[in-house]
């Protein structure tokens, strides 16, 4: 995966959210699928079948992320009047364009995330990468009536070379960079691009299928990790919730995203807030200082 040069510069010296405040808090909803004839890479059984075998238990499990496991996600954060980014893959702006556009209308910020979960960027050469985007984009730009402004890859895995293709079309952000805690402007040869990191204590998949912890642990996780940033003197940071359809969209888990949204809607310190209005921000600042 190749990696170019770019001028790297900070938004602001002191960058602060709205209000003054310090800590930004983005639920990303992972609206995912596979190519057809790829499953997710992760299941309940746990184990891979042998030798590259289409695993049927493994495509269910990810077809419940369109089906079901989203729409709970959603209704959850709207009932608490929480927004989200809903990192959206291209074969789904294709296949369910009218869920899509009523998600657009809802004010949901609906990003670009490859065309499909399997299509990672470190396995594609630059022209299928270009063609992911490419076809993503006019999926979601199809389905909704605007380009998408913002771009999240699948694994949240792409170069600077992929960053600076994600520049030419047309994107103004994305946030595939995890090499630190605020947004800052990355200047290519030929336009530039606003990387906003992520942080990746809080996230699903990982915490269920890799780790085996329950949604109540993933709960308190985020409780205790709360309590402690805000013991210490303050920064300015971006705190990352990953939900994802097919895993804690399930009854037995979507409560602990509730849960997390009610702590966050009972502590006015936080901004709770979407990656495209992060961006927002950071461009006004750069208009301000200009």
């Amino acid at each position: 995966m190749a990696q170019i040069e770019f001028e790297k510069r900070p938004v602001a010296q002191d960058l602060c959210w709205p209000g003054n405040r310090r800590i930004a808090v983005v639920f990303n909803l992972a609206f995912e699928t596979w190519s057809p004839g790829a499953t997710s890479g992760v299941g309940p059984m746990g184990n891979v079948l042998a030798d590259g075998l289409f695993d049927p238990n493994a495509d269910s499990y990810g077809q419940y992320n369109a089906n079901r496991g989203i729409a709970r996600l959603l209704a959850i954060l709207e009932r608490r009047g929480v927004p989200a980014t809903l990192m959206t893959s291209g074969l789904l702006a294709e296949t369910c364009a009218d869920d899509l556009r009523v998600l657009a209308r809802q004010s949901q910020d609906i990003v670009g995330h490859g065309l499909a979960q399997d299509m990672v960027f470190a396995t594609l050469s630059m022209d299928e990468a270009e063609r992911s985007v490419a076809r993503s984009t006019a999926a979601i730009e199809a389905a909704i009536g605007r380009r998408p402004t913002g771009w999240i890859s699948p694994r949240v895995t792409s170069s600077s070379e992929h960053q600076r293709l994600f520049a030419a079309h047309g994107y103004e952000w994305h946030g595939d960079v995890l090499d630190g805690d605020l947004p800052y402007v990355q200047r290519f040869d030929q336009g530039e691009i606003l990387a906003i990191p992520m942080s990746v204590e809080f996230n699903d998949l990982p915490h269920a299928m890799r780790f085996g912890r329950t949604p109540g642990q993933f709960v308190d996780l985020f409780r205790e990790a709360l309590a402690g940033i805000q013991s210490q003197p303050e920064e300015t940071i971006i705190l990352d919730v990953f939900a994802h359809g097919h895993c804690y969209g399930r009854p037995a888990a979507a409560w602990a995203i509730d849960e997390i949204a009610k702590l966050c809607c009972a502590d006015s310190s936080l901004w709770l807030t979407t990656r495209s209005s992060i961006a927002a921000h950071c461009a006004q600042i750069g208009q301000k200082a200009a």
